[in-house]
């Protein structure tokens, strides 16, 4: 971890946040932040990603180190690089330091936060060894994080309470994400041209995060099986007539994501079936961020995204019958399979460790529809919060050839009409809209949607 300068904020935001976090509890909080894994042996690991409940107060990316709250206070537990890992990693910053530049009210090595555990609540983190870790200085077992009890879900309860809504600090990081996700897809359609697979244009985006001294906000997505929701592989030839599908995200240093798709032409110039397709997309994602404001509920903007998808499709022949009746049978789920989307903070998938705790309002919960079972959010929007829109249109053969969908929906969709648009595998279009107290801003609206600007940028290099 190298400190930098210009922490003033960062301290001043985790002193606000501390206080609001004791205006909610009347106990104890001690926050991990996690250790990095081996991949095969010890000194070999993975890239290490603190838990994001302790950066949110604690703001910076330490590891193997432990936060305690109570009544407003933080106490830093850390401790010093031994002396010979210099040799390794360069001289590492004190724990003085470090709680100095975090507003700690005190410091002390690990071996004392046993003594300072009494009656705590936590969060479980995600690594094995560092949740044995907490149940032994709690002296408790531990839920997984998404089925806390006791003061454990009084703590989730007020940390979902105050992470829903975004304060200035952490909207100064999510800018900083998404501009620079914006630089990454323009860099990503330039690359196309003169790449020969997809790995690539995944070289070109990527090393645009590395340059801004960031890293991706989850496993990069760039492919010519868009109907492959979260693939990962970089393998295939990238030939005309395909579209590629790139869902990308940069995360700042201190661990705030950006999350962005667009989908555009191998060649530079979409096909007529998949401007007609993309079409329909676009017109669902440009109706959903027109209707994002305070006071609006957020399974209301999937519904909207539903019909008019499925009012897409009925135009171009592929759905018959009526737009209400086929979203009610969920008949629009069939190429536009999941929610509209999700929090975005922290992060990608915000809180979701969480599960419907966070992404659901109390009392609400998942819907058992082809249609609705996916959905990441079902909140009434308030200011401060920052959602994905994210509509998409898919060709999944396991969907499409189900012996079960096919008779269900037999009288519904013209399968043969669908035919023709065989080179739409998939589509999906992407912005981080923050709601506003009296509308929207899209983080992200200075990279292109509209087709005849992607196909622009994808042919800057022809």
């Amino acid at each position: 971890m190298k400190i930098t300068a210009g922490y003033d904020l960062l301290t001043n935001t985790l002193h606000q946040r501390r206080q609001k976090l004791a205006t909610l509890i009347n106990f104890p909080v001690i926050f991990w932040s996690g250790r990095s894994i081996p991949r095969n042996y010890p000194a070999l690991t993975y890239p290490f990603r603190a838990s994001s409940h302790f950066l949110y107060f604690a703001g910076l990316p330490l590891e193997n180190a432990a936060i305690r709250l109570e009544s407003g206070k933080l106490e830093l537990f850390l401790d010093d690089a031994p002396a010979s890992s210099t040799l390794w990693h360069g001289e590492m910053p004190k724990r003085a330091k470090i709680a100095e530049l975090i507003g700690a009210d005190a410091a002390f090595p690990m071996a004392e936060l046993k003594s300072r555990s009494t009656n705590a609540a936590t969060i479980a983190v995600q690594d094995s060894w560092t949740q044995l870790q907490q149940s032994q200085i709690l002296d408790r077992p531990l839920a997984p994080p998404n089925s806390p009890t006791g003061i454990d879900l009084e703590l989730t309860k007020a940390i979902i309470s105050l992470r829903l809504n975004h304060d200035a600090g952490s909207l100064d990081e999510l800018r900083q994400a998404a501009a620079v996700t914006v630089e990454v897809h323009k860099a990503g359609m330039a690359a196309t041209q003169n790449a020969q697979i997809e790995a690539g244009v995944r070289a070109a985006m990527e090393s645009v995060i590395i340059s801004k001294k960031m890293t991706y906000a989850y496993p990069s997505i760039v492919t010519v099986h868009g109907e492959v929701l979260h693939s990962e592989h970089y393998h295939n030839s990238l030939q005309a007539g395909d579209l590629l599908l790139a869902d990308l995200g940069a995360e700042t240093s201190t661990g705030w994501a950006a999350d962005v798709t667009r989908t555009w032409p191998v060649s530079g110039k979409f096909s007529p079936t998949q401007r007609a397709i993309y079409d329909v997309v676009l017109a669902a994602h440009d109706a959903c961020i027109d209707k994002i404001s305070p006071g609006v509920e957020y399974q209301d903007i999937h519904l909207l995204a539903a019909r008019i998808m499925a009012e897409g499709l009925v135009d171009l022949g592929i759905l018959r019958g009526n737009v209400e009746d086929l979203v009610e049978m969920d008949a629009h789920a069939l190429f536009f399979v999941h929610g509209i989307g999700h929090l975005i903070g922290l992060d990608v998938h915000d809180m979701e460790d969480l599960g419907d705790l966070a992404g659901y309002e109390a009392g609400r919960t998942r819907s058992s529809r082809f249609g609705l079972g996916f959905l990441r959010l079902n909140r009434v929007l308030r200011a401060g919060m920052l959602v994905s829109i994210e509509p998409g249109f898919y060709q999944v053969p396991a969907i499409l050839n189900s012996p079960e969908n096919r008779a269900q929906y037999e009288d519904f969709v013209n399968w043969e009409e669908l035919e023709k648009f065989a080179d739409v595998r998939g589509i999906r279009i992407e912005d981080d809209i923050l709601v506003s107290e009296d509308g929207r801003e899209v983080l992200t609206g200075k990279l292109p949607t509209k087709a005849p600007e992607i196909e622009e940028l994808v042919a800057v290099n022809t």
